[in-house]
C-alpha cells in the first residue's frame, strides 16, 4: 500500500471506463453514497482505487504514510470497499448487511443491489468517523 499515491485522474472518468455494466453502475452508486455520507470529494489512489479523506498508515517497518480513510475499487470478482472492517470491527452491522465476504480491512460485495443499503450507510458512517483524520 505505501507505494500507492493519490493522483489527479478524474474519478468519474475512471469509473466510466469500467467495462462490466453492473460493476460500473455499482461503483458509481457506491461513489455517490460515499460522497453523500462523507461530504468530501473522492480522489484516485493509484490506477484503480477511489479514496475518501485521509488517515495515517504505519507499515510493519515503522514508516508512516498517508492513506485514504475509506474507499473502494471496482475489481473483476467483486466491488471491494476499504476501511470498513479493520481489526474485525463492525461485526454487528456485517451480520445484517447481506451477501458479502471480508478480508483484512476489506469488504467484498458481488452485487450492490443485494446488500442492505441502510446497513451499508451505517457501516460507512461509523467507519468514516473512526478512520478519517481531517
Amino acid at each position: 500500500m505505501p507505494t500507492t499515491k493519490p493522483t489527479n485522474v478524474s474519478v468519474d472518468d475512471f469509473l466510466a471506463t469500467v467495462t462490466d455494466d453492473r460493476r460500473r453502475t455499482d461503483s458509481q452508486a457506491v461513489c455517490a453514497l460515499l460522497r453523500e455520507l462523507t461530504g468530501t470529494e473522492p480522489r484516485m489512489w493509484g490506477a484503480s482505487m477511489v479514496g475518501f479523506g485521509r488517515q495515517p498508515y504505519t507499515t510493519a517497518d515503522g514508516k508512516s504514510h498517508e492513506w485514504f480513510a475509506i474507499g473502494f475499487a471496482p475489481r473483476k470478482a467483486a466491488l471491494t470497499l476499504y476501511g470498513l472492517t479493520y481489526d474485525d470491527s463492525n461485526a454487528d452491522l456485517l451480520a445484517r448487511l447481506g451477501p458479502h465476504t471480508t478480508g483484512k480491512g476489506c469488504l467484498y460485495v458481488k452485487r450492490f443491489d443485494a446488500v442492505d443499503h441502510d446497513v451499508l450507510a451505517e457501516l460507512i458512517t461509523r467507519s468514516w468517523e473512526l478512520n478519517h483524520r481531517p
